[in-house]
């Protein structure tokens, strides 16, 4: 980009993740706020929304209408699974670069909205997970995986988490399946007396959600074989500490053509 400073626009504004956003965007010497966009606290400043000083950026209800009228660069979303695809095809038909923390893509809707950017020469990141911890446990987990292939994933979100299994669950499956060839886990004569009490099934392993109050976001691949086991863990305890990771995919996405899926390419 010829101007050095991104202007970056945050959906989701008014959600826990979304006001850390507009606290990070607020405090980044290379960023502007160029909009806040919320049902929740619209008409308040952005700045006073996230406990800091007024800023002039007034949060607004209307996705479309913010993009129209403030020409930023960069959407940051941090919503709902519901929302999240109207929300990234809107900003591409806008030539905002969409960066989305959100889950709940399928692999044809991140296909299509390649596409999209791609017809628009935009670029854009659809990350599960943003913490750079849990980037590497997943790396290391996928490592484990083409020695120890017995594994299960157990991840712990509080209890007004929408979906389960969270993204980075999904994500570290799919890395440890690259690297295990199929094969069904367990006893063959294994019977649930309860359903679901082994977990979700994939790829012939299993994969474990705990939704609890109090709990923040954990995960533990656990690996088996003869004699030992090894457990890879990684835990979050402040939404502030996926904040270095949503700055470097702002950065990343102004370099981009297409979408680029997985924190994971932008860490060596």
């Amino acid at each position: 980009m010829v101007n050095s400073i991104i202007k970056v626009a945050v959906s989701g504004a008014g959600g826990r993740m979304g006001r850390e956003v507009v606290k990070m965007v607020l405090n980044h010497p290379e960023f502007e706020l160029a909009a806040a966009i919320d049902r929740a606290g619209e008409g308040m400043d952005a700045g006073s929304l996230v406990g800091l000083k007024e800023c002039g950026v007034k949060v607004v209800a209307d996705l479309e209408l913010a993009l129209v009228e403030t020409k930023p660069d960069v959407l940051v979303d941090f919503t709902v699974p519901q929302t999240v695809l109207e929300n990234t095809k809107t900003a591409i038909k806008h030539k905002v670069r969409p960066v989305i923390g959100t889950t709940g893509f399928k692999p044809e809707d991140i296909e299509e909205l390649d596409k999209q950017c791609r017809e628009q020469g935009i670029g854009g990141i659809i990350a599960p997970n943003f913490s750079i911890g849990a980037i590497l446990m997943m790396k290391f987990a996928a490592q484990a995986a083409k020695y120890m292939p017995h594994v299960e994933i157990i991840e712990y979100h509080g209890d007004q988490k929408l979906d389960a299994p969270s993204g980075t669950a999904v994500k570290t499956a799919e890395w440890i399946a690259q690297n295990r060839e199929e094969f069904r886990q367990g006893n063959p004569r294994e019977e649930e007396t309860i359903e679901g009490a082994r977990g979700g099934l994939y790829n012939g392993f299993r994969i474990h959600s705990v939704r609890l109050p109090g709990v923040f976001a954990q995960q533990e691949v656990i690996f088996g074989g003869d004699g030992q086991t090894l457990k890879i863990r990684h835990d979050s305890y402040d939404r502030a500490g996926y904040m270095p990771g949503v700055a470097i995919a702002v950065k990343k996405a102004v370099e981009l053509t297409g979408i680029v899926y997985g924190f994971e390419h932008f860490i060596d």
